[in-house]
């Protein structure tokens, strides 16, 4: 079975209904790790070669956070920015994450109407994604549809229940649904 690595970032994870239900239900999977960076790190003092060996681990990597001022939490770029080094991650002789999966799975506050346009945040979602897809494209990741969960703070329980079985579904069936 593949193996999944789920890179949480969240930094007031107490305070989540959504994404700490979503974490729970993932920790019960048969080859899926659940690694909440903000509670390993919360001093921001990243183990580099610890978090390299997981990546090195894992089938695919799973970026969830909620999405903060349009791009992810603070220790997430932390993580980015000291992990995914030159020569590892990338550049010459960086191919220790070729030919694996990449899947964003987000949440926002804002509805999805909020994401329009003519909506509070003037552009589609899609539009906040470049940055990630760089980051797989770089490493030589392949990109997955991302899953996003709008207005998260007021989900109807039987809608977050299809959202999270959907998640679920595709963590267990991986790479099966692509």
């Amino acid at each position: 079975m593949p193996k999944v690595l789920i890179l949480y970032a969240h930094p007031a994870a107490e305070l989540s209904r959504t994404n700490h239900l979503m974490i729970e239900a993932a920790a019960r999977l048969p080859d899926v790790t659940v690694h909440n960076l903000y509670e390993r790190y919360p001093d921001f003092v990243i183990d580099v070669a610890h978090e390299q060996q997981l990546l090195e681990q894992a089938d695919l990597v799973v970026m969830q956070h909620p999405i903060q001022w349009y791009s992810m939490p603070a220790l997430q770029k932390e993580w980015v920015d000291r992990v995914l080094a030159r020569g590892w991650a990338f550049g010459h002789d960086g191919n220790a994450l070729r030919g694996k999966g990449f899947w964003l799975v987000a949440s926002t506050g804002g509805e999805t109407a909020a994401y329009a346009p003519e909506g509070r945040h003037g552009h589609p979602f899609a539009e906040f994604l470049p940055p990630y897809q760089q980051t797989a494209r770089l490493c030589g990741m392949r990109w997955m549809e991302p899953l996003i969960l709008h207005g998260a703070h007021h989900v109807p329980p039987v809608e977050f229940q299809r959202h999270v079985e959907h998640y679920l579904e595709r963590l267990e069936r991986y790479p099966d649904w692509q």
